[in-house]
């Protein structure tokens, strides 16, 4: 994922509260899970309960890595692509088997501009950014001869996956952590904590707003690392994220190449975009801000319009020159004022 810029615009200490509810503190935590800096805001009546609940957020987002990682050969993800080839079946738990059948029906959505046996591309494309080497294409046909989202079979009858093909690797990084930070957002809520905020490296999950607020304030990072944002919305009860090669490419032989490839070509993207996208769940804008990437402004504008609460923004520039897309519930989101400086964090995944 690229990165948002979020702004909090209330203070720190205690603040004011409907007649109905106790007044409440905001209290922020931050910690390292799924590789990425994971930011939680919440609004809690003492610091007991805030660290409490944070605390078991954050413990349902590292049990979910344990399961979703594709780095971690341990995971049950990875674990899957020994079980389930060669004709055999295996059962899933609950959460694999969630992001997987979100995953498989993005991948017929998109038409496979999402999906999620892309693993053995994604592996030739890391190699490729550490090395600063193109993949030989040879490499890449053998890897795309490995993907396609009809290789994955699912039964929902029996919550059992299949591999098609031997050597298939399943890889969820496009929607994983957005399912993730939906998880933390439902402890903190099972907690009676409401007002919450869950940041999983610029996927993030907003609940209800903080006291005195309309939104929680969101500031949309332009294209450049180093330019002002774009826009800053007001958003509740939403979910934000944003997809780009602002901070992860390489540059091989004079050309660009996003860290975002498109599973039909086994390419890397090499137009030089973000794409942000807000949807009614974590887990459903992860996957889209990967998938309109990958189909660019067209096409991707055709799907999002089709989603209902979805809205999308896309900045390019394939030739060096700026241009802008948006559908048209990305024009009816309510704006904030911009965050002076004092006020804005930057994430930096």
């Amino acid at each position: 994922m690229g990165w948002l810029l979020v702004a909090w615009l209330t203070g720190a200490g205690v603040t004011t509260a409907p007649p109905d509810e106790p007044a409440s503190d905001r209290f922020q935590f931050t910690r390292v899970e799924m590789a990425v800096p994971i930011r939680i805001v919440l609004y809690a009546p003492d610091a007991s309960t805030a660290t409490t609940t944070a605390e078991a957020a954050f413990a349902r987002i590292h049990a979910l890595n344990a399961i979703l990682s594709d780095y971690d050969a341990r995971s049950e993800l990875r674990q899957l692509g020994n079980t389930a080839t060669g004709g055999k079946t295996a059962r899933v738990s609950n959460d694999l088997w969630q992001v997987l059948a979100r995953a498989r029906a993005l991948a017929d959505q998109s038409g496979g501009a999402f999906d999620p046996t892309v693993g053995p591309v994604v592996r030739l494309w890391r190699r490729a950014r550490r090395n600063r080497q193109l993949p030989a294409p040879e490499a890449i046909e053998a890897a795309r001869a490995l993907v396609g989202y009809d290789l994955l079979r699912l039964d929902p009858d029996k919550q059992t996956v299949e591999l098609l093909k031997p050597g298939m690797r399943l890889d969820l990084g496009g929607i994983a952590k957005g399912y993730a930070a939906d998880e933390a957002l439902r402890v903190l809520r099972n907690f009676g904590l409401n007002r919450a905020l869950v940041d999983a490296g610029g996927d993030i999950v907003l609940g209800d707003p903080p006291p005195d607020q309309a939104g929680w304030h969101i500031a949309i990072a332009p294209l450049e690392a180093d330019g002002p944002p774009s826009r800053v919305l007001s958003l509740c009860r939403t979910a934000i994220a944003t997809s780009g090669d602002t901070w992860q490419f390489v540059e091989i032989d004079g050309r660009r190449y996003s860290h975002i490839v498109d599973p039909r070509t086994g390419l890397g993207l090499t137009d030089h975009s973000s794409v942000t996208i807000v949807a009614p769940d974590g887990t459903a804008a992860d996957g889209l801000a990967s998938a309109v990437s990958v189909l660019g402004p067209q096409k991707g504008i055709e799907l999002i319009e089709g989603m209902p609460g979805t809205a999308a923004f896309i900045v390019r520039a394939p030739d060096g020159k700026l241009e802008t897309h948006a559908s048209r519930r990305w024009q009816e989101l309510p704006v904030a004022v911009a965050p002076s400086p004092d006020e804005a964090t930057r994430e930096v995944p």
